[in-house]
């Protein structure tokens, strides 16, 4: 077995540990979803809180605490399986409080970005905090008229590893480089699933025209034979 084998199966063999001893706890996963919340806004605070002589080290706090958070977010659906407590509301609640955990996250950048009067910067944390919004909202929507709409690459876990990142290495310049990839990328998920919803939306709209001729036709047949034949006089 290669040694990242070995790794991957050390932190499912944890991962799973954790699960375990938060469900023999019977806590609402409910809760860790909020708890994940709430350490992402201790992690923006190290964003916003920090400046040009100790960001280094304050970005690296904020990217070791997106790590805490991540593991919040990974073991509460695993809770609800392991616990019977998997609700459709569950499901719904997870999804709303991830939307606020990448905000959170993204506007304590706006905040070190605006202190520091980097207006390009923050101009771009801006661009990527609501393209990070349409990444999920796109997919949401369309979903609800097409069924299925997974395209495009930048989701949100690729969104917190790329974040946790640069903060982590910070030191080296590497916040400016992530902004940039999630601004690319993200913009990139959107059109492609703009694209792809155009595109089977219009094979649903020709199925729906091509059903309707077919009733329409059958509709009409229908009445023609129901309508009662002339007898022809003869005078």
């Amino acid at each position: 077995m290669t040694w990242t084998g070995t790794f991957g199966r050390g932190c499912r063999v944890l991962l799973h540990a954790i699960v375990r001893g938060l469900a023999l706890t019977r806590i609402s996963p409910n809760v860790l979803t909020f708890l994940g919340l709430v350490i992402n806004i201790v992690a923006a605070i190290f964003f916003g809180f920090a400046n040009a002589g100790n960001y280094p080290r304050m970005f690296m706090y904020a990217g070791l605490v997106i790590i805490g958070a991540g593991i919040f977010d990974m073991v509460d659906g695993r809770v609800a399986r392991a616990t019977g407590q998997v609700t459709t509301f569950g499901a719904f609640f997870d999804s709303v409080i991830d939307r606020y955990s990448d905000v959170a996250l993204f506007f304590g950048l706006l905040v070190f970005y605006a202190r520091a009067n980097r207006f390009f910067y923050l101009v771009l944390v801006a661009i990527v905090m609501v393209s990070s919004v349409m990444v999920s909202y796109t997919r949401a929507r369309a979903e609800s008229l097409i069924g299925s709409c997974k395209v495009g690459f930048m989701e949100r876990p690729e969104r917190v590893v790329l974040v946790m990142i640069g903060g982590l290495f910070a030191r080296w310049g590497a916040m400016a480089p992530v902004l940039w990839v999630l601004a690319v990328l993200s913009t990139t998920t959107i059109i492609h699933r703009i694209i792809y919803t155009y595109q089977q939306t219009r094979i649903l709209d020709e199925k729906t025209a091509a059903q309707q001729q077919v009733m329409s036709a059958d509709r009409n047949n229908s009445q023609s034979q129901g309508k009662p034949q002339s007898i022809p006089s003869f005078n």
